[in-house]
């Protein structure tokens, strides 16, 4: 299994507790659409219990491969050895433009031969991708991504936000580096202090390590800090996590029984606010191939059931209520309901 990021060490719990449970609006709609030239669009509203609306609209571009290879290896030639080996006239390298090497390496080149020289083109797939958002709050983000390109297992990020109503704007830079035993990741907030947040993850069979620590240059002072440990297995996951400059403990547990139930519980204690421990657990539960029904409750009582169904293709409905088990007869009580269209 590959390396989280520090985020994610307790992805899969964390998911299980919080994700599908429709109850936190009052309604939800989702539209995503896909264009034939590499463009998603995707279009969220959402109705909150307190009455407001709030909505995003999303372009995502993504960079396809630019022009085509060669399908053909050149022609074995025998030397006077008689051993069989590739051919390779002299070349001499104009410029290198795609991405990491592979088989055919990016290049433009110029083959010298006796009497021809030809110009080759090779295109790769570059990774980039074009983010442009924009909200009911009035305010626009462009997101620029290149994955791959640089060098294998990097993606650098540029964030860039812009609020017409107050002229306010930001700047950020994230740099993302993953390779088999190691995800590490860099934010850079370009325009506020500036501020630099890094985390790592290290990994080996399954166990995890990581930590992460923030920075501001205007104060020259460490903003804050955390450490995690984890162990993840093809079934199951585990994972201890202190944040807060190391004052709020959460241990978290995932468990896959099998093909239809998963399971998970997660404990919390801030050392700041005394010796109370909160605890939460969730279970899911596949019905058929297109639906499920999850439900957790945490040691205040509060419960929450989803249920989650593929209507038809593209399709998908969700309903989910939450219930305070200990205020059964108070107005506490939530409900909700999303849709999603998707083609």
């Amino acid at each position: 299994m590959s390396v989280p990021a520090f985020a994610d060490i307790a992805k899969s719990a964390n998911d299980l507790l919080n994700k599908d449970f429709y109850h936190l609006s009052a309604g939800t709609l989702e539209v995503k659409s896909n264009t034939p030239n590499n463009v998603a669009f995707k279009v969220t509203g959402k109705n909150s219990h307190e009455g407001a609306t709030t909505g995003a609209m999303e372009g995502k571009y993504t960079d396809k491969s630019l022009g085509t290879s060669p399908k053909k290896r050149p022609k074995l030639k025998s030397n006077r050895s008689g051993r069989s080996h590739l051919y390779r006239p002299p070349r001499l390298t104009l410029s290198r433009i795609g991405g990491p090497s592979s088989r055919w390496p990016p290049s433009t080149v110029i083959d010298l031969q006796p009497g021809l020289a030809t110009v080759l083109m090779f295109y790769r797939r570059t990774g980039l991708t074009l983010t442009q958002t924009w909200n009911t709050a009035n305010a626009l983000e462009s997101k620029v991504e290149l994955a791959d390109s640089l060098a294998k297992g990097l993606k650098a990020e540029g964030i860039f936000s812009f609020l017409p109503a107050s002229q306010a704007r930001g700047a950020k830079f994230n740099l993302h580096f993953k390779q088999s035993n190691f995800h590490g990741r860099a934010f850079f907030d370009l325009l506020k202090g500036p501020t630099a947040n890094i985390d790592a993850v290290v990994g080996h069979e399954g166990f995890l390590a990581g930590a992460s620590a923030g920075y501001d240059v205007n104060k020259a002072a460490v903003t804050g800090y955390s450490a995690a440990v984890g162990y993840q297995a093809p079934t199951y996951t585990a994972a201890v996590a202190a944040t807060d400059n190391l004052s709020v403990f959460a241990a978290s547990y995932y468990h896959k029984v099998n093909t239809q139930v998963e399971a998970g519980a997660k404990a919390t204690w801030n050392s700041k606010s005394g010796n109370a421990v909160g605890l939460e657990v969730a279970s899911k539960y596949r019905l058929d191939p297109v639906s499920f029904v999850k439900g957790k409750i945490n040691d205040r009582g509060v419960a929450a059931v989803a249920y989650n169904v593929l209507l038809r293709e593209g399709v998908t409905l969700g309903i989910g209520a939450s219930f305070d088990t200990q205020k059964l007869d108070q107005a506490t009580h939530k409900v909700g309901a999303s849709f999603t269209f998707e083609s």
